[in-house]
């Protein structure tokens, strides 16, 4: 087990930290369909074990307790994981990071990565989730990317782009040099649609605001980011004075399997 000092981005680290309660509020939830795809892909059921790597606050947890496998929760940031354990106190939640997973050699049966892998895409990350995962396990990566077909979506966009800065993204595709890799087989791929509704508050407020590279930020630049989209709400026809919106997704989800 690598046991260098864990490696955080400074966006995780200080956004993520003093913002984890704006990730339970503004995060959407997965469609319905992702725990159909846990058991078929993954193989998830009673008897298995599963890690969930990069765990955040929980809000992935509670699919993966619907497949009936046992989890481990793996997440760095300590008040992350703080919500985590009160959300779901009967979850195994550990301190520790992708090159440094505190579980034993081939212990689990499958790790899931959501809304994660990007911030830690290396080789030697892969080397270590290939060391904890049993032969034949399975590797998940699971995205939420918003529709940004639909034109005030992309707006919202324009919006926080300049400020990601060199904070990794989904969107950006560098997570992807990680593979492919000696001991995984190839990639593959589903996709679902679903939405995220509720208050224009949670569903796009809140939201951006619990962006890692948003909630960083000094809080004249995270104002000065709010009344924009505040603007942007009340000049939307689709948005403008109404009681519940609608954020539409995709839910990108990748799997490959350990063959050696």
């Amino acid at each position: 087990m690598n046991t260098s000092p864990p490696a955080v981005h400074r966006s995780a680290s200080v956004g993520f930290a003093a913002k984890a309660d704006r990730y339970v509020r503004g995060r959407p939830d997965y469609p319905d369909e992702i725990v159909q795809w846990l058991q078929s892909r993954l193989g998830l059921m009673d008897g298995k074990v599963a890690l969930d790597l990069g765990a955040g606050t929980g809000k992935f947890t509670a699919y993966l307790l619907r497949t009936g496998a046992r989890i481990i929760a793996i997440e760095p940031v300590l008040q992350m994981r703080e919500q985590l354990r009160r959300a779901y106190p009967g979850v195994d939640a550990r301190e520790g990071t992708a090159t440094s997973i505190p579980v034993p050699n081939s212990s689990v049966d499958a790790i899931i990565c959501a809304q994660a892998f990007h911030w830690f895409a290396t080789r030697d990350a892969l080397a270590e989730i290939c060391r904890v995962l049993k032969p034949g396990g399975k590797l998940g990566l699971i995205w939420n990317m918003r529709d940004e077909t639909v034109d005030w979506v992309a707006k919202l966009t324009e919006i926080i782009a300049p400020y990601e800065g060199d904070t990794p993204r989904f969107a950006k595709g560098t997570w992807k040099l990680a593979f492919p890799f000696d001991g995984l087989s190839a990639l593959r791929e589903d996709h679902f649609g679903h939405e995220h509704a509720g208050s224009p508050e949670d569903v796009i407020i809140e939201r951006v605001r619990s962006i890692s590279f948003i909630a960083a930020l000094p809080a004249d630049d995270e104002a000065k980011v709010v009344g924009q989209l505040r603007g942007l709400i009340a000049s939307t026809p689709a948005l403008m004075a109404k009681d519940i919106v609608s954020m539409p997704y995709t839910t990108a989800a990748f799997w490959a399997e350990k063959i050696a």
